[in-house]
């Protein structure tokens, strides 16, 4: 496992998307026949995520308010998330009609919000801080690769590889700016692994499922009246399942090695070594592992690549 190299790999792939915008999106090569009806559902809350991009500047603003450089870069991060939820966006309604992008959003926002009026990152320091940020960069960089290899509509696959470089990229600016708080604040690696890890945990949380809710199911206020107008109440449990099957059963073995590779980076620890090979394949496994258990849990059927790659198999 080589995180060098698949850095460079990547780098190749969307080295001409760096920059880009919603104008060089290839709009007029959408094929409606090559739209997944279960990846769409997972687009559709990808698209939410990456538009409230702007609290989480407010809140990072607030952690680094006297660096700013940085508070420069974190508003250039910002607006490049929020252009890939408008892109996302678009795309779900170019497949979906009827899927209101503008309409999802304000109700995931009136249900889902973090705390914009910290002043302090809740991480303790704001090298933790920027830890946990090179975690979600891992996550999503990861993500958005898997879904472009698998997908086969031509825009969204555009889409997904654009968004992937940009979310490498801002893997790169918060591990630069981690390096530079860590020669102050001195986190052990022990130490980083611990805030690398519990925000792993954190993806288990209310925003991705909410996300997933507020895109696909019922709006915040039939929610709240589910009981009154037969509108679908929001069950975090089952919604977190179905989130899981659909959107990591596009995973396989080799997307997983880049995550535990970026993450042991980000904790400062061998990406090479037998360790880092043991952690892979114990992640991959966990994670096949996890589809198996939302699919038992929500009678749908999974990748079945997911579970058994060929790849891991040797």
């Amino acid at each position: 496992m080589n995180l060098a190299a698949t850095e460079q790999a990547s780098q190749e792939v969307h080295k001409a998307k760096k920059n880009w915008s919603l104008n060089d999106v290839p709009w007029a090569q959408f094929d409606n026949n090559r739209v997944c009806p279960e990846l769409l559902k997972v687009v559709k809350a990808a698209a939410l995520v990456e538009y409230n991009a702007h609290d989480y500047a407010t809140y990072l603003s607030n952690v680094f308010h006297d660096d700013p450089v940085f508070l420069a870069d974190i508003q250039q991060w910002a607006a490049e998330e929020v252009q890939h939820g408008e892109a996302l966006g678009r795309w779900a309604e170019m497949a979906d009609p009827t899927f209101d992008f503008q309409a999802s959003f304000k109700n995931f926002v009136a249900g889902y919000r973090i705390d914009l009026n910290a002043k302090e990152s809740i991480r303790g320091s704001r090298s933790g801080e920027l830890i946990s940020r090179c975690i979600v960069e891992t996550g999503t960089s990861s993500y958005y690769t898997a879904l472009a290899d698998a997908v086969n509509e031509p825009v969204l696959k555009y889409i997904c590889q654009a968004i992937a470089g940009d979310e490498l990229r801002h893997y790169k600016l918060f591990y630069s700016n981690m390096k530079r708080y860590l020669e102050i604040e001195k986190l052990s690696p022990m130490e980083r692994l611990k805030i690398g890890l519990g925000r792993i945990k954190e993806s288990e949380d209310d925003e991705l499922a909410f996300a997933y809710y507020s895109a696909n199911f019922t709006g915040l206020a039939q929610y709240r009246a589910a009981n009154d107008n037969g509108g679908v109440a929001y069950d975090r449990k089952q919604i977190t399942e179905e989130y899981t099957v659909r959107a990591y059963s596009k995973y396989r073995a080799h997307h997983m090695d880049r995550v535990v590779s970026m993450v042991l980076k980000a904790c400062g620890l061998d990406t090479q070594g037998l360790v880092a090979k043991a952690a892979a394949k114990l992640a991959w496994f966990s994670l096949a592992s996890r589809i198996r258990k939302a699919q038992k849990a929500t009678g749908k059927a999974a990748d079945k690549a997911t579970s058994k790659d060929p790849a891991r198999a040797a």
